[in-house]
């Protein structure tokens, strides 16, 4: 199940010490959902998952990726249904600006390369103040395989 959208300080984003400090849905919700991503496809890599990117349209915020196989998603929130995970989004981002809205678009590139990472403006791993693939591996780890997930 998805809670309410965090709207994190902007200047957290910038801090390298205050942004690696947030809880870890804050951080892996916004800001290194990339990570988060990565280390899931990383760990369960026979498991039909997918990594989807949330573009929002030109002059808009709202990026996001996420990973889903069928209906069923995994982000920062855990597992939930992938229709629930965008319902969630759209109204949370729609609320703050009027007008927003996005298209999916499935990653096509790796999601721990620093290279292709930076290439879209995003930092990889080991660019943050300390690992963060280590952090995200930790986290996935705290939810069941995915095979054990009934929704």
């Amino acid at each position: 199940m998805v809670g309410r959208l965090y709207w994190p300080d902007p200047e957290t984003k910038r801090d390298p010490v205050r942004r690696w400090a947030r809880q870890d849905r804050c951080f892996f919700g916004y800001g290194a959902c990339h990570i988060l991503a990565g280390a899931f496809l990383k760990l369960y890599p026979d498991q039909g998952f997918k990594a989807h990117w949330i573009q929002p349209n030109e002059g808009y915020y709202g990026n996001h990726i996420f990973v889903a196989q069928g209906d069923l998603a995994f982000d920062h929130h855990g597992y939930c249904h992938k229709k629930c995970l965008l319902n969630h989004l759209m109204i949370g981002w729609k609320a703050r600006y009027e007008g927003w809205d996005f298209k999916l678009v499935e990653v096509k590139f790796d999601l721990l390369d620093t290279t292709n990472l930076n290439e879209r403006n995003m930092l990889g791993a080991r660019q943050y103040l300390h690992d963060a693939e280590k952090r995200a591996d930790a986290f996935v780890k705290r939810y069941p395989a995915p095979h054990r997930v009934v929704l």
